[in-house]
């Protein structure tokens, strides 16, 4: 069964170091590319994985072709692709033995999720890892409510 209550979901995001980001994006107007940098800043290693632009460079990473091609063992595999290719990234991730499988927002596949958790792995299913670490551990401002921006005071000059 994926991982959705708080605890599971913060457990993966504290062991995980290394990330894998299949459908990473060059174009820095892409939810992957905002992505991959956030949780670069989190102290993360995200590898890109895209085929359309192996052997670039994206935010200080080399981008690979498959996940067979990474160079270092991964933790996670972060999934910015569509439903129809879960199958084919859960046997990939199967196969380099990553330990998480994570699928971004809107992408779910049952049958892929089974097939991993069947080998051992931890799947989440539509939500981003960005997101839920920001929720997680603090750091959603609320629109300025916890920043100290907005205040119900009045303000003293």
């Amino acid at each position: 069964m994926p991982v959705t209550d708080d605890a599971g979901l913060r457990a993966i995001l504290t062991s995980v170091k290394t990330i894998a980001m299949v459908g990473a994006s060059t174009n820095w107007n892409r939810p992957s590319y905002f992505v991959m940098k956030y949780l670069q800043g989190k102290g993360f290693r995200v590898l890109p994985v895209n085929p359309g632009a192996a052997g670039q460079e994206l935010l200080g990473e080399t981008i690979y072709a498959t996940l067979a091609d990474l160079p270092v063992p991964v933790d996670m595999v972060d999934m910015f692709r569509k439903a129809d290719a879960a199958p084919e990234v859960a046997a990939d991730t199967i196969a380099i033995g990553a330990k998480v499988l994570w699928m971004q927002l809107g992408i779910e596949h049952p049958e892929a999720a089974a097939t991993a958790e069947a080998a051992g792995l931890r799947v989440v299913m539509n939500r981003c890892p960005k997101i839920e670490y920001a929720r997680l551990f603090g750091e959603l401002g609320w629109g300025g409510v916890n920043t100290g921006i907005l205040s119900s005071r009045r303000k003293t000059l």
